[in-house]
């Protein structure tokens, strides 16, 4: 998610952000967990490359968490879903099938992003 949050500040820096938004709550997440700013962090991957980016990362924010935190997050971030019956729902519905109205089984905001950015998702039980 660090990849997609860097490109989207990236752009979002350079004014060419397009439909995507930058900070959303997927955004967050990880910055918090990094304890990290969001306005700080798109200056920053605005000023670095990709490795500078990283080492900074790393350096001044993941270097202060345990791989066990790390790990949980990385868990619970795979599993987060809408909320039932909230926009944020409405909103994940219309965009899955927006891509493909089949793909009832995709009910994970991490799916949803792989099925957007045509990766492949593994089938699982239809909602």
């Amino acid at each position: 998610m660090l990849a997609r949050t860097t490109d989207k500040a990236r752009a979002s820096k350079s004014g060419t952000l397009g439909e995507y938004r930058y900070d959303c709550p997927m955004d967050q997440e990880v910055l918090e967990l990094l304890g990290i700013d969001a306005a700080e962090f798109a200056d920053k991957a605005s000023e670095l490359n990709d490795a500078e980016l990283e080492r900074w990362v790393y350096d001044r924010h993941a270097s202060k968490k345990s791989a066990g935190e790390i790990e949980a997050f990385n868990q619970s971030f795979l599993q987060s879903s809408p909320e039932p019956g909230s926009d944020g729902e409405k909103y994940f519905i219309e965009m899955r099938n927006g891509i493909d109205p089949s793909r009832t089984d995709i009910t994970t905001w991490p799916q949803l992003l792989d099925l957007d950015e045509k990766r492949d998702v593994p089938r699982g039980k239809a909602a």
